[in-house]
């Protein structure tokens, strides 16, 4: 079996394959965060963006020809990849390259994954591809691309799709597949109100992770079909694969750990809930996505910083953080932090408490303040005496709160102009 003899494929078939990670999205669902910024470009686990995660999976896997199509609101994800993913060499024929929406083949902006795809179809041609693998650059996890693909040359596929099990109750957020013997995909449903679970698991549901391989020209053929019919939504998982699993050899890759066999770890951060918990689990004793793996990096921009500082050691005025991440820059002045991640240049005053919160780059946060269960934007200046996450109909007031109680606070929600429109 091609795709079991090592943990490692970086080979021919990742050499002769180019991503594609789409990162247009506008992430509505995420409230606050994606006003200024797309998606992939919000900030992650103390020091990362989203997007590092699928991009530093391509580099571990072999994969250095890559494209980002991107759209909406992207110049902070344009200036990170500009800062932090410029080292590849294109004397070795090593790229990462900027696709934004700029009308090559049609008069309007991307209407649709497929179509974002189909847009950039010349400048794919040039790079001449064995296999276009595309990927969506807003999903948090890590993965060798290089065994999915090694997968779909040993099954003589047309398309693999990598799949996970979800809880049954959420799979109405993904593309749902059924899959029969040998990984062949029988049925596929984008977003579906009744899911189908799962035959051995009527609590699971098999779930696309939004990453497919295409042998190359058969990527083509169904992106040129998929153009020419009007009705069409332009999108992989409502149009494309739904047209092809009948007539083609589809193929499913459940996407497991290779040192285990069980379920990996992959996570959609796509609402306020979702990040924040992915978030927390981080801070673990033992987490499941392992940020210290020397073996499997994720690479990102890294702003040169001062340590973390922690001063003050007096009864009831101490600067302490325990079962938290803290990154570079922070200054934590006679306060408590416990269960929280702090991202670069946060500065916590004293006398002030923070818990189970992910407060985001260059937040200051004044004395005696009191915070949980809370995601504080970039940029923000939280006045002493703030509670915030203690008395959530207040907090409704001003910010905005989840239905778990989950508060989002943004730089705007607290009177300040970050971005001045005008």
């Amino acid at each position: 079996m091609i795709f079991n003899q090592n943990p490692r494929f970086v080979s021919k078939l990742t050499r002769n394959t180019l991503a594609l990670i789409l990162a247009g999205g506008r992430g509505t669902r995420l409230k606050g965060l994606t006003q200024w910024r797309v998606k992939p470009a919000v900030p992650f686990g103390g020091k990362f963006r989203i997007i590092d995660f699928p991009l530093s999976n391509c580099l571990n896997s072999g994969i250095r020809q890559i494209g980002i199509l991107s759209q909406y609101k992207s110049h902070s994800l344009i200036r990170h990849l500009q800062q932090g993913w410029s080292f590849l060499r294109g004397e070795f024929g090593e790229f990462i390259e900027l696709l934004p929406a700029q009308q090559r083949i049609k008069p309007n902006w991307y209407a649709g994954t497929a179509d974002a795809v189909y847009q950039n179809i010349d400048i794919i041609r040039n790079h001449s591809p064995k296999f276009v693998m595309i990927l969506a650059g807003d999903h948090v996890y890590k993965m060798d691309y290089g065994s999915m693909i090694a997968r779909h040359v040993e099954a003589n596929a047309d398309l693999t799709i990598g799949c996970i099990e979800v809880p049954l109750k959420e799979a109405s957020r993904y593309g749902v597949m059924s899959v029969a013997e040998e990984g062949k995909i029988i049925g596929f449903n984008e977003k579906p109100e009744t899911p189908i679970a799962t035959p051995d698991n009527p609590e699971q549901a098999l779930a696309s992770m939004g990453i497919y391989v295409f042998n190359t020209e058969f990527l083509f053929e169904q992106l040129i079909k998929d153009a020419d019919t009007q009705q069409s939504n332009h999108d992989f998982g409502k149009d494309i694969i739904p047209s092809v699993i009948n007539k083609y050899r589809v193929i499913a890759f459940p996407f497991r750990d290779i040192h285990t066999d069980q379920l990996a770890y992959w996570r959609d951060v796509g609402t306020v809930d979702a990040y924040w918990q992915a978030n927390m689990e981080l801070i673990d004793v033992v987490p499941d996505l392992n940020l210290y793996d020397l073996e499997w990096p994720v690479w990102t921009y890294q702003e040169q910083l001062p340590p973390a500082k922690f001063v003050f050691n007096d009864e009831g005025r101490r600067g302490m953080a325990v079962d938290s991440m803290v990154s570079g820059g922070c200054l934590v002045s006679g306060a408590n932090v416990e269960s929280s991640v702090l991202f670069s240049n946060v500065r916590v005053n004293s006398y002030t408490k923070i818990k189970k919160s992910v407060i985001l780059p260059n937040v200051s946060i004044g004395r005696n303040c009191d915070i949980e269960n809370v995601v504080i934007d970039k940029g923000c200046n939280i006045p002493e005496n703030t509670n915030i996450g203690k008395d959530l109909n207040s907090d409704k007031e001003k910010y905005f709160v989840t239905e778990s109680g989950i508060v989002l606070v943004t730089p705007e929600m607290v009177g300040q102009e970050l971005h001045h429109v005008r």
